[in-house]
């Protein structure tokens, strides 16, 4: 059992570890392989009540195997299920092809045979990972299925929620086979997750609730910065203050009405900045701070003399350098941020996603959170925890600023910095879907249901 907050994502690897860890294994090879074809006849029946023909193709491994198994049920229960390749007129395909030991392109036989799968209109069951897909790693390195449902065995596979092989698997549902639980090394974030969040309490003031600094704004941009402190706020912060050039100070003071808010000119920036820090507990570096030499030169200068956890987002990661922090620091680029980071081009980043994450942890001792639809969450240490709680509705100007918010807001309360950015990408997801509209969703949308969000724990009201 994953400790609360997380489930376990297995690898092919640690999946195989699970299975040869069966009493008896291989010799009880057979018992597993029973109970997970099974599991896939009766999840295709349930999905697909009213099928009748079943076209179940099979590879030649133990998926392969599961397929067989599960056509023998679909019969065995007074259907048509035939194992063929010829997957055109029948109601339902089931993926056999390709199991969780599945790594590179597929051949082009199978890759044709993939091709035919997607192209035949029918809705498609896979097998423990959709054909094609890197259950370890996401990544599809040619044709993969278009899966209207995986069944996947034991425990969610690390393939199935990290993208591209995220957007191949369709409805998910997990089968147990009969395996004992075992450590992995990635997680998936869980609601109770935010059960972790320090709430403020009798005792606390606005200080010791968690105070925050936001750094940021330039002429055209002052908003992110109030997007950030606000949605700080909206994270239960106690005390938010807001720095910002001066000539943007006018507009912010009608912006923000609750946080606290300091002007500066460049030339005296560092120590107007280094005195408002001494008040706070985290700081957020970057909402639309501009990628002028003095804003990078700030960025820079603050990361050496910030005794504090500090969020590096936005504009402070363009041109940012590797440098050693005594303190926690998360980073949270997208896709093209991180593509510049690691001079690397952005279409590799998507493919790779989980191997870009990681090497920018490395590469900048930070934890990174690379935010997309598989938000990721990667330690210099190699800690990794997945965070799919969000919505497409995300995908808009501005969210990115109200989650560095939320970063923040939880380092300043005292989590660790892997749990304060998992925690703070499942509070955004989850604050995001509560929102009664989706289409037309803004940023300040997001931040007004954190309250509710955060006001439950386990699922129900939280009552101090």
């Amino acid at each position: 059992m994953a400790e609360p907050g997380f489930e376990w994502l297995y690898t092919a690897a640690e999946m195989r570890a699970a299975e040869e860890a069966y009493p008896g294994f291989p010799g009880t090879a057979p018992e597993l392989m029973e109970r997970a074809g099974a599991a896939v006849a009766y999840e295709a029946r349930r999905a697909f009540p009213e099928a009748r023909r079943f076209a179940v193709v099979c590879g030649g491994g133990s998926n392969g195997g599961d397929g067989r198994i599960a056509a023998r049920r679909l019969r065995e229960a007074g259907l048509e299920a035939v194992e063929t390749d010829a997957v055109e007129g029948c109601d339902v395909v089931i993926d056999a092809l390709f199991g969780t030991g599945f790594e590179g392109p597929p051949r082009p036989e199978a890759a044709q045979l993939i091709e035919r799968i997607n192209a035949c209109g029918r809705p498609v069951v896979s097998v423990d990972v959709p054909s094609g897909v890197d259950a370890s790693t996401g990544e599809v390195a040619g044709s993969a299925v278009n899966a209207t449902l995986t069944v996947t065995f034991h425990a969610s596979k690390v393939g199935l929620h990290v993208t591209p092989g995220r957007f191949h698997r369709g409805e998910l549902a997990v089968a147990d086979i009969g395996l004992a639980p075992a450590v992995t090394a990635a997680r998936r974030a869980t609601r109770e997750l935010l059960d972790r969040v320090p709430r403020r309490g009798l005792r606390d003031s606005k200080f010791t609730a968690g105070a925050v600094l936001v750094v940021g704004g330039a002429p055209g941009t002052t908003g992110a910065p109030v997007l950030a402190a606000m949605a700080a706020l909206r994270a239960d912060a106690g005390y938010v203050a807001i720095a910002v050039p001066r000539e943007c100070f006018a507009v912010v003071e009608t912006l923000a009405l609750e946080p606290v808010k300091r002007g500066f000119d460049w030339a005296d920036a560092e120590e107007t900045i280094l005195a408002e820090a001494e008040r706070a507990d985290a700081v957020a570096l970057g909402p639309g701070l501009g990628r002028s030499r003095e804003a990078q030169a700030l960025v820079a200068r603050l990361l050496e003399r910030l005794d504090l956890p500090v969020v590096v987002d936005a504009d402070a990661l363009f041109g940012l350098r590797p440098t050693t922090r005594a303190n926690p620091t998360v980073l949270t680029p997208h896709a093209g941020e991180l593509a510049r980071l690691l001079d690397r081009d952005s279409d590799w980043i998507a493919a790779h996603r989980l191997e870009a994450a990681r090497t920018a942890a490395e590469m900048f001792g930070a934890v990174v959170l690379l935010k997309g639809a598989d938000t990721i969450v990667h330690a210099p240490t190699g800690e990794l925890v997945v965070c799919d709680a969000g919505p497409a509705s995300l995908a808009t100007a501005g969210t990115g600023d109200v989650l560095t918010g939320i970063v923040a807001a939880f380092l300043a309360k005292g989590l660790d910095s892997t749990t304060a950015a998992a925690a703070a990408a499942t509070a955004h997801g989850l604050a995001a879907a509560a929102v009664p509209y989706q289409a037309g969703l803004v940023a300040g949308d997001v931040f007004g249901t954190l309250p509710a969000i955060l006001s439950t724990r386990g699922g129900a009201a939280y009552d101090r």
